[in-house]
């Protein structure tokens, strides 16, 4: 007695593919599946081949062409930094120093160098003063030059909290950092006098 056996036929030709770009290349009858771009100032407008005519456009495809050898130097140069501008080395030391005169100094600066460069005024960096104690401590603590006693207190024990090393599993860097903001506390505290209870 024979089973019914389901039809296992299949058809594995590949199925007419709908809406096919015909090639670009003049008489050719092929699928344009392979893009080619129009020219160097039109890199994103491509004509369409099939793979024969797309591997000889690429082999005739030179970038360059029309160009001086100085207009393909300035152009290799520029590709060496893609496409974006430069600036000399040390130019942004300048602008930092500059940037901090004014932060410092209010916008200006002392040992100014009024022999200007190209209409600017260009300042001398100036001497770095010395930190007293008290402002190195408020460093310490993040806290501005002008904060009062309550100010330092409450910062002192927040940042104690924060870093204590038992809040922080005995971690070594935990512990140095609250030995400095201990300090920085005890030399604020004799600054204010001595007189303030903890």
């Amino acid at each position: 007695m024979q089973k019914n056996r389901p039809n296992l036929s299949f058809d594995f030709r590949e199925a007419p593919r709908a809406h096919l770009r015909a090639c670009d290349n003049p008489g050719c009858r092929e699928a344009g599946e392979h893009r080619a771009p129009k020219g160097r100032d039109k890199l994103n407008e491509y004509y369409w081949f099939c793979l024969d005519h797309v591997r000889d456009y690429n082999k005739s495809w030179d970038f360059y062409a029309g160009m001086s050898q100085d207009e393909i130097e300035r152009h290799v140069r520029q590709d060496t930094t893609w496409q974006r501008p430069s600036w000399p080395m040390g130019d942004w030391r300048t602008h930092e120093r500059r940037t901090r005169n004014k932060v410092f100094n209010g916008g200006f600066a002392f040992g100014a160098d009024w022999s200007g460069e190209e209409g600017e005024t260009r300042r001398s960096a100036p001497r770095p003063k010395a930190r007293t104690a008290e402002e190195e401590a408020l460093m310490a603590l993040d806290l501005p030059p002008d904060a009062d006693f309550a100010t330092i207190k409450a910062r002192y024990r927040q940042l104690a909290k924060q870093y204590h090393p038992d809040a922080n599993g005995g971690a070594k860097e935990a512990e140095e950092r609250l030995k400095s903001i201990n300090q920085a506390y005890t030399t604020l505290k004799a600054a204010f006098g001595g007189q303030q209870s903890d």
